[in-house]
């Protein structure tokens, strides 16, 4: 198996576009169009928090471009514990967790297939 790096073809970890000033316009009334969100006030006791757009490159195989993909996202960083949010929750749900779950749904299935009651 011949690796990228090999071929000469690396995946730049970040790209510089120029943003015109009225493709984040065409961006919002896209969103607003959809009703994807809808803009208000912000809160006088809050603080805003900043984003960027990421830019990605997707690439086939023989290294030519299959897609380009963006996204919007907020710079957490700038966030203070207490002042702007209270506390956090990331759900992980481990594989074995899954293995357990359908293992004890199967034997019931079973169970009750043969006739046991």
């Amino acid at each position: 198996m011949v690796m990228r790096s090999k071929n000469g073809i690396f995946k730049p970890k970040v790209y510089l576009v120029d943003l015109n000033v009225e493709e984040p316009n065409t961006f919002q009334k896209a969103l607003m169009k959809n009703k994807t969100w809808s803009l208000v006030s912000l809160p006088s006791n809050k603080t805003s928090v900043g984003c960027r757009w990421v830019f990605k490159l997707k690439r086939n195989p023989d290294g030519s471009v299959s897609r380009y993909k963006a996204r919007l996202v907020a710079k957490g960083y700038s966030q203070v514990l207490g002042f702007d949010f209270s506390e956090t929750f990331n759900p992980v749900v481990k594989p074995s967790i899954i293995r357990v779950v359908l293992a004890c749904c199967f034997s019931k299935l079973v169970y009750k297939a043969v006739g046991c009651q």
